[in-house]
């Protein structure tokens, strides 16, 4: 099993957050920490960036298990639209890109292809019993190479700040998996 969970809520919300480095609200995040509690765990990874990697830290200190830092589990990155509002963006460029990621990404961000094949890579990496403490779009773009769902149906799954995510990973095959449960503040 591997369990992907998204960060606990950045100081500035409803920002385009790709690569941006902001911390998080709270580092050390009670809630993100039970919920993980009852999890056969024996590997931590986050993200480097600190509105992940600080909770991680937390995480993986109260569970007594190493952490490493990965920087292919970052957040789509959003290049010229880093950190800004949506609303500060050309709208029509806003919605060509989420109909469209592949073929219209942001200038200097990222295509979805390329969040896939860097995600697809991080997952070859895992190992069972890992946790993953990651952000919205990394955890799609799992989703997406692991069941091959295309952008549109991922990006209409609602993964809010401290979503958990279980998966489990077919032997054989680092890139096929199944949906075992999705985890978030509403379904407490």
């Amino acid at each position: 099993m591997v369990h992907l969970l998204r960060h606990g809520p950045p100081l500035r919300q409803g920002l385009l957050l790709g690569h941006t480095d902001e911390p998080a609200c709270v580092s050390d995040c009670p809630e993100m920490r039970d919920r993980v509690r009852h999890l056969a765990l024996e590997h931590v990874v986050t993200s480097d960036l600190a509105r992940a990697a600080r909770q991680g830290e937390h995480i993986a200190r109260d569970l007594g298990l190493p952490l490493r830092l990965d920087t292919q589990w970052r957040e789509l990155d959003f290049g010229a639209w880093d950190g800004l509002a949506p609303q500060s963006i050309d709208p029509a460029a806003l919605s060509r890109f989420w109909d469209n990621p592949e073929d219209h990404a942001p200038p200097g961000g990222e295509r979805w292809s390329d969040l896939r094949v860097r995600i697809g890579e991080a997952i070859g990496r895992l190992e069972t019993r890992t946790l993953v403490i990651t952000h919205a779009g990394a955890m799609r773009a799992a989703l997406s190479v692991l069941t091959g769902l295309d952008h549109r149906g991922v990006w209409a799954l609602d993964l809010p700040y401290r979503a958990l995510l279980s998966l489990r990973l077919w032997p054989g095959s680092p890139l096929s998996g199944q949906v075992i449960g999705l985890v978030t503040d509403s379904a407490l």
